[in-house]
Parts: C-alpha cells; sequence; structure tokens
C-alpha cells in the first residue's frame, strides 16, 4: 500500500510517499520515511484525526506530523474579534 507522510512550518512544509506492506501501522510509515516524533513534532494524525504509532494504515491515507500549538485556538479568536472592534471605533 502507498501512503503520504506531511510535516509543516510556518513558511514551508515536506511531504514523502512511501510503499508499505498491507497491514503496515504509522510506526512502519515514519521509519520508511526515516522521521521521528521529536520536540518540534509531537503528534501525529492520518487526515486530521489523532492517532498513535500503533495506529493500521489503509491504501492512500495521509499521516500528518503534528507541531505544538503555540497558543489556544480560541484565545487567538477571541484576540482577533478584539482588535477588529478596537479598530472600527
Amino acid at each position: 500500500m502507498r501512503v503520504q507522510l506531511v510535516r509543516a512550518w510556518p513558511d514551508r512544509h515536506e511531504a514523502v510517499d512511501v510503499v508499505l506492506a498491507p497491514d503496515a501501522c504509522v510506526e512502519d510509515a515514519l521509519a520508511a520515511a526515516g522521521w521521528h516524533l521529536d520536540s518540534e513534532f509531537v503528534a501525529l494524525a492520518v487526515f486530521g484525526q489523532a492517532v498513535s504509532g500503533h495506529t493500521r494504515l489503509h491504501d492512500g491515507d495521509r499521516i500528518e506530523l503534528l507541531r505544538p500549538l503555540v497558543c489556544d485556538p480560541m484565545q487567538a479568536r477571541r484576540r482577533r474579534a478584539q482588535s477588529r472592534r478596537v479598530g472600527r471605533r
């Protein structure tokens, strides 16, 4: 089966396609790509759904290496909304 691994930074991204055995899991795909989780990439997802390294894969899956959040998304939204309200006055 063929799967794609993707990791991204603010100004660039990297994607790698790997071919795996039919019973492969996320850890197998990471090993095939030569990638691993570290302090920069702390979690995994398949098509945006959080998974573990033992999750079984299906042909065509996209594995995403996720970076930690810089701030809470709700707080960021509140700050943007507040700055728009202040700018209208």
